[in-house]
Order: C-alpha cells, then structure tokens, then sequence
C-alpha cells in the first residue's frame, strides 16, 4: 500500500530519442512559418525588382528612391539616365529606381 509500482520504460524513452524530437518539433514549425511569412515573399520581391530593372528601356517613366519622376532617356550597365525636365537629365544608379510607371503618367515632359 506504501510502495509505488514501477513499470519498464519504453526503449526510446530511455535514450531520451522522443523526448528529443517533442522538444524541437516547435523551433522547427517556427522556421517553417518565419520562411513562408518573411523570407519566401521577399525574395520574391527582390526577383520582381531585378527583373523591372533589367527591362528598364528609353523612354519608359520611372520613380527613384528620392522620389524624383521622370522619363529614361539612356540605360547603361549601372546607371540610368533619367530626363526630370526638358532639357534636365540627372543621372543615378539603377538600384536606386524604385518604380515603373505606366506609359502617359507624366504628361508635362
């Protein structure tokens, strides 16, 4: 009445095996959600962006990252030449176009 019963342990629950995998079950759900939720959609985002800047042509109507507007009028390797006013061209790195814009948006050039 004093005196527990004692029973055999499992042969995995005495190498500590499923112990094991129960406590790593939730680091590994939580790198799978962080790679479908973060990582999987910025590299998409990065692959739609290099891709923009790759078609980047003349003529095409684009935002830089400082917010300027204005149409290509050259494209070379690194940089892009981009025409803010007639007669105006500023030249900046081909990183720095953030967006494309749809043809006719800027009417005053």
């Amino acid at each position: 009445m004093f005196i527990s019963n004692a029973y055999a342990q499992s042969p995995l629950d005495g190498l500590g095996l499923s112990s094991n995998m129960t406590s790593f079950l939730p680091l590994v759900l939580m790198f799978v959600v962080m790679y479908f939720l973060m990582i999987r959609p910025q590299q998409k985002r990065a692959k739609e962006q290099k891709a923009m800047m790759d078609a980047l042509a003349k003529g095409d109507e684009v935002v830089t990252a400082g917010g300027v507007l204005g149409k290509v009028a050259k494209v070379t390797d690194g940089y892009v030449t981009v025409e803010v006013a007639t007669g105006t061209e500023i030249v900046v790195q081909k990183s720095s176009i953030t967006m494309l814009l749809p043809k006719g948006t800027l009417k005053a050039l």
